[in-house]
């Protein structure tokens, strides 16, 4: 036994393991034959299996006993394959009408009522399905689909040093098909193919329409019409004959004829061990330290063709296990598919999820692996080992060939996480002009602060899994970022010293197009760069400098006239006041002296007030000459947005 007491999976890692779980009273096999027993099983994930029953018949005759409830999914999927001619003549099977009136309901609409009411088929009750043959002597193998409990993937991940990992996935098979599978080959499918249940084996008499022969007595009186004269049209110009009409479009809808030929049984084969070691040769090799005695890191089987042998055909994974395997009937079975050295390690990731309260202020311990399997690795728990100790579990998500996982296994409250955002604008660009309007493209931008302090004494390395807007872009990401646009994330790193602090700042960047004034800052700006970077047509950019010009000129005018306003307010504010005091010192013979620099006061501010009026005046008829050129250089111009 070692320090993790996983001692047994030695022993188990070469061969099957087998769980007894009787799950209810014995019950006739959905589908029995005694001269054709199973040879091969293929399980798939929606919850149906391929079998093959295959032997040596002379008989005239194979007889099946199907449960009533199989016999439309054996019927509608139902192949005969044989070496040494075709001897399958008919494959028939009674049906009994007795039940079947007239007045009686739709009988898919009767099953859809005993499902919703709960009720199903006795299982019980068996019907006969025969296959009639030529009495000669031949191999045969009959498939069909089944109902049976999908296969359910467990995952164990043993982490070592220098970033590698041993990965094993386990498939679990239950068996109630109501027979024992012994000695079949199996094989375990990642995919789940379109399957649905049929009804083929139940009788459907359509309700026809009922025609009646009444005679032909008429039993109201028609009602004529009347149309007005009118004078004969020209003649119309004589129309195509029908006949080319028909030839130019002959060929619409046509397709080449024939019965589409079966695709031949699955070939076994493995995976492909060039490309992954072309993967492995572009990643660091660790170098193993010499290890004397068997560790969970080297646990693993000694023969590799044990293993199940990994193929992809038409977008769906398959696991072939090439020894046989016996699976009696109402128990299930653990078979060992993948046993390899993968790159992965053990890391900690922030990512807050609701779930867990507190992973919005403490990071994760996530087991981080690639799928170097060849195959799809279906959803299923993971358990993580490390050092012969067990860390955690987790649950693995649906991971392609080549793909990456992240798994949390476990929350490391050394590490303190804060997050802040803000939101600015950043960057205006020139976009298009329209119908004589400008528009411009600007940045608007998320910053996103994530302050770490560590409180470990050593210094700890983490992923934070940065959430991200689909329609923004990342600015100047940190180095080593792993932009996933799939699910609208990102991975950055961080490094924080021991007992010390650290800061990551994420910046997004979304463009916003917008319509902005001529004359605005905005317009300016992005005028200046499109023309500072060349680009545009010699008219286009004529153009464009001439509105430059314009509309600097009524920034200018603009800038004069808010100034001058600003002035205009305070000398009307000050002479309003000066005036006050003159009327209050009017009768005081004393202040003559005084109401004398008022006066002077209130002269001066009437003379500059009339000055800044007859400005203004003069502004607005210059910034009333520059709009209308401004108007005129520009209802023209069209320039579309840049690809």
């Amino acid at each position: 036994m070692t320090r993790s007491g996983l001692g047994p999976l030695s022993q188990v890692a070469l061969g099957v393991l087998v769980l007894s779980s009787l799950l209810g009273c014995a019950k006739h096999p959905q589908v029995r034959s005694g001269d054709l027993p199973v040879k091969r099983v293929v399980v798939y994930r929606n919850g149906v299996a391929y079998f093959e029953r295959s032997g040596t018949v002379s008989d005239e005759r194979v007889e099946f006993q199907l449960r009533e409830e199989n016999v439309g999914d054996f019927l509608a999927t139902l192949a005969v394959m044989e070496q040494g001619g075709h001897s399958v003549k008919a494959a028939s099977f009674p049906v009994s009408m007795a039940e079947q009136q007239k007045d009686a309901p739709d009988p898919q609409l009767e099953r859809a009522l005993q499902e919703w009411s709960g009720e199903k088929k006795d299982p019980r009750k068996l019907r006969n399905v025969t296959l009639e043959l030529d009495g000669k002597k031949h191999d045969i193998t009959v498939g069909y689909l089944a109902e049976t409990p999908l296969w359910r993937p467990s995952y164990r991940l043993i982490v070592g040093k220098g970033g590698e990992a041993s990965l094993q996935v386990w498939g679990i098979v239950q068996n109630q098909s109501g027979e024992d599978w012994n000695d079949v080959e199996l094989a375990l499918v990642a995919g789940a193919p379109i399957a649905f249940e049929s009804t083929l084996g139940d009788p459907v008499v359509p309700q026809r329409p009922i025609v009646s022969d009444e005679g032909e007595v008429i039993y109201a009186v028609p009602e004529g019409g009347s149309t007005y004269y009118q004078e004969q049209a020209a003649p119309a110009p004589a129309e195509a004959p029908a006949a080319e009409a028909m030839e130019e479009g002959a060929g619409y809808g046509s397709s080449a004829g024939g019965m589409a030929k079966p695709s031949a049984r699955y070939k076994r084969g493995s995976v492909d061990e060039d490309d992954y070691a072309a993967d492995k040769a572009t990643e660091a090799k660790p170098t193993a330290p010499p290890a004397p005695a068997p560790t969970m890191a080297t646990l693993g089987p000694r023969d590799g063709s044990r293993l199940a042998q990994v193929e992809v055909q038409s977008g769906a994974t398959r696991y072939e296990v090439p020894h046989t395997v016996t699976v009696p009937d109402e128990s299930a079975t653990m078979v060992l598919l993948v046993s390899q050295k993968v790159p992965g390690a053990a890391v900690h990731l922030f990512a807050p999820d609701p779930g867990v309260p507190d992973s919005s202020r403490h990071p994760f311990r996530v087991a981080r692996f690639k799928n170097a399997s060849g195959g799809l690795l279906e959803k299923g728990p993971i358990a993580v080992f490390e050092e012969g100790a067990f860390l955690g579990q987790g649950m693995l998500s649906s991971l392609p060939v080549k793909a990456e996982a992240i798994v949390p296994f476990a929350l490391v409250r050394d590490l303190a996480i804060e997050t802040t955002s803000r939101w600015d604008q950043r960057d205006v660009r020139f976009y298009a002009v329209r119908s004589g309007m400008l528009f411009v493209e600007q940045d608007q931008a998320t910053l996103t602060t994530y302050k770490i302090q560590n409180g470990d004494q050593e210094p700890a390395k983490l992923l934070l899994r940065h959430p991200r807007s689909a329609d923004a872009r990342l600015h100047n990401p940190p180095a080593g970022t792993e932009d996933n646009l799939a699910e609208h994330v990102a991975y950055v790193p961080a490094s924080v010293p021991k007992f010390g602090k650290a800061e990551v700042k994420v910046e997004e960047r979304r463009p916003v197009q917008m319509n902005v004034a001529w004359e605005s800052v905005e317009a300016r700006q992005a005028i200046s760069a499109y023309l500072a970077a060349g680009k545009g047509t010699p008219g286009q950019r004529k153009a464009l400098e001439q509105i430059l010009a314009q509309a600097e000129a009524l920034a200018k005018i603009a800038d004069g006239e808010a100034k001058l306003r600003r002035e205009q307010q305070e000398l009307e504010k000050s002479t309003r006041e000066t005036r006050l005091s003159i009327e209050a010192i009017e009768k005081n013979a004393a202040a003559g002296d005084l109401r004398a620099e008022l006066t002077g006061r209130l002269r001066q501010g009437t003379q500059r007030l009339d000055q800044i009026t007859k400005e203004l005046v003069e502004l607005g008829l210059r910034r009333s000459e520059v709009e209308v050129r401004l108007r005129e250089a520009r209802q023209s111009l069209e320039i579309p947005a840049e690809k």
